[in-house]
């Protein structure tokens, strides 16, 4: 699992400046403390969508291993705790 810091680290790369405003207003470069505030939010964010997707998954092998005490096939498996699909992004 990533460190709160590894993950600030990924997201400044990702986004080395941040800018808020629209096409009409125009546009603003935030501060290095909003900036810096910003990442860390994000990176909290991404840190509890990645440990709830782990927890998800150990959850799904606690009940996979349960079924396979029981004796049961893989596909019977597999229909009772399906594999996660990944999320498919609209195109533009």
């Amino acid at each position: 699992m990533t460190t709160k810091q590894e993950m600030i680290e990924i997201i400044k790369a990702e986004n080395p400046t941040l800018q808020i405003g629209d096409d009409d207003a125009g546009y603003t470069q935030l501060s290095a403390d909003d900036y810096e505030a910003t990442i860390a939010e994000w990176a909290d964010n991404r840190l509890a969508k990645e440990q709830a997707k782990a927890e998800i998954e150990a959850a799904r092998q606690t009940k996979i291993s349960a079924y396979q005490k029981l004796g049961l096939t893989e596909a019977e498996i597999e229909a009772l705790a399906p594999a996660p699909k990944p999320l498919v992004k609209p195109t533009a």
